[in-house]
């Protein structure tokens, strides 16, 4: 028997006009948490579909407890215990809890489903991942966090040997994290092994033992997680150091003040009519600031950013461009008065990732391109793509290329020219750097520095503090739909803004 449970060695594998991977090799004990780094576009998400038979590979080889394998199909890589939990689930909605855990596996006979056992069953696993939810529950009215543990109590339905998580806490609160963290370590304490894909580097050393780093498609090496800092792992994954990478300019003026919310306020929510959404929300911000706003999941910061620009309606108050009241209640009236949202999930509120990367860019520029309105000016449309593409590192094949197939920092930065050819006096920025690798969230912070010197006022709402701290000039605190404190960027700190982001409405803010 392998001391490996999983080797796979020299695998390469080649799309047209692109080498994803070049003779990569990976091996993962048993019992192991192995994290698999390396920047968007590095090779990881090949190589993991390579790993879980949906790709197969152009050469090299794979075996499972020293037995050499040849994954037609993911079918066949579950029916061999390796199971793959992608960072967007594969559950079906309208399904229960029950029935997404043994979809196409449910137990019965003659073509009727045993409701009882699919319910005991079901249970049970949950139970052993520490959880207690109604199997007949519907997966739509679960949280995130909720729905995450319904795919891993899947993928141990399926007797899982090897579990990949790719992205696992990207969408997760710190305490969901720590239960994720905890039923990971439950697993590995069971025999399991889990590959663990992740951006977050602080992450690797708190839950991995062993990491492999790709970077352009080859095996940068491989180390123990006690042996390697994460300046080291920095380097490794995008080949210069960490004091290479970028940080906020030097303090430049601030201009007049270019917005301004009065007393916003929100009452009730689709489940909960009584629920306070947003209470006398009031704050400015500046030309040329990059104002923060750091909070709990759950304070109120998604929603106060989608009711400054109309997506969501609030009950009184009002949003002011600089010194003139404005009229707010949708999108549209938000653009017009310019103000601009970088929303928080790309993929589901900003993207068409079946159109390509020109339709994408342009398609908030469309009245200024077009004539009479009507017909859009193809070649003022080409060089506005090709400017913004330029100007802003914009790594594609071409203008055509579908953006499904961008990696998220390049997605990211779409979305965001996309605002900057309207030339914004806001723009709203929510998690402007989830799901990136660390190389593409710094040209993200680049590109938000030099719109703020350029004018524009910046609203940055993140989850990461010293994302935070580094990036604002200025930071306002939120909880439960609340303001708690302000504190300029010299006087922040984690422990600071941990204390004001978690003051509740009895609580005095000072």
């Amino acid at each position: 028997m392998s001391d490996q449970l999983l080797l796979m060695s020299a695998i390469s594998k080649q799309f047209p006009g692109v080498k994803a991977l070049d003779n990569v090799s990976l091996a993962v004990a048993p019992g192991e948490i192995h994290g698999l780094l390396g920047e968007n576009g590095a090779g990881k998400s090949t190589l993991i579909k390579i790993m879980s038979g949906a790709y197969r590979p152009d050469s090299g080889t794979m075996e499972l407890d020293g037995q050499r394998l040849q994954l037609a199909n993911p079918h066949q890589a579950q029916a061999l215990g390796i199971v793959t939990i992608y960072q967007e689930f594969n559950l079906v909605a309208s399904l229960t809890i029950a029935e997404n855990v043994f979809i196409g596996r449910e137990p019965g006979w003659a073509g009727f489903v045993d409701w009882a056992a699919l319910q005991r069953e079901t249970f049970a696993i949950t139970k052993q991942l520490g959880i207690y939810l109604n199997p007949m529950a519907l997966v739509r009215n679960l949280s995130v966090a909720e729905q995450q543990m319904v795919e891993i109590a899947r993928a141990l339905s399926m007797r899982s040997r090897i579990i990949i998580m790719d992205e696992p806490t990207s969408a997760l609160s710190d305490n969901e994290v720590q239960q994720l963290f905890n039923i990971v370590r439950d697993l590995k304490a069971q025999g399991l092994s889990i590959i663990f894909v992740t951006h977050r580097l602080e992450e690797v050393h708190e839950i991995c033992d062993r990491i492999t780093v790709l970077r352009d498609g080859r095996n940068v090496g491989s180390a123990n997680v006690s042996d390697i800092k994460t300046a080291d792992i920095i380097r490794m994954m995008v080949g210069r150091s960490m004091d290479e990478l970028f940080q906020r300019s030097a303090f430049h003026e601030f201009g007049d003040t270019a917005l301004q919310v009065r007393n916003l306020s929100r009452q009730g929510t689709a489940r909960d009519a009584h629920a306070t959404v947003l209470q006398n929300i009031s704050f400015a911000v500046r030309r040329g600031e990059i104002l923060g706003i750091a909070g709990l999941v759950g304070a109120g910061r998604t929603e106060l950013a989608r009711a400054i620009f109309g997506a969501d309606p609030f009950d009184s108050g009002e949003v002011m461009i600089g010194d003139k009241s404005t009229h707010i209640r949708s999108p549209q009236d938000a653009i017009r008065h310019g103000i601009g949202l970088v929303p928080e999930d790309r993929k589901q509120q900003a993207l068409f990732l079946a159109l390509a990367v020109r339709q994408n860019l342009s398609i908030a520029s469309l009245a200024n391109l077009s004539r009479w309105r009507i017909f859009v000016r193809e070649k003022a449309e080409i060089a506005l793509v090709e400017r913004f593409c330029e100007v802003l590192n914009i790594r594609m094949a071409s203008p055509e290329q579908k953006i499904l197939n961008l990696s998220g920092g390049n997605q990211q930065k779409v979305v965001i020219a996309r605002w900057l050819a309207l030339q914004p006096k806001v723009l709203i920025v929510d998690e402007p750097t989830r799901g990136i690798d660390i190389a593409a969230k710094a040209e993200v912070h680049q590109l938000l520095d030099e719109m703020a010197r350029n004018g524009i006022a910046v609203i940055m709402i993140s989850s990461e503090l010293p994302e935070i701290i580094g990036m604002s000039d200025r930071i306002i605190t939120m909880c439960e739909g609340r303001l708690t404190g302000e504190v300029l960027r010299a006087e922040a700190s984690e422990e600071k803004l941990m204390q004001l982001m978690t003051l509740s409405a009895k609580d005095t803010v000072a």
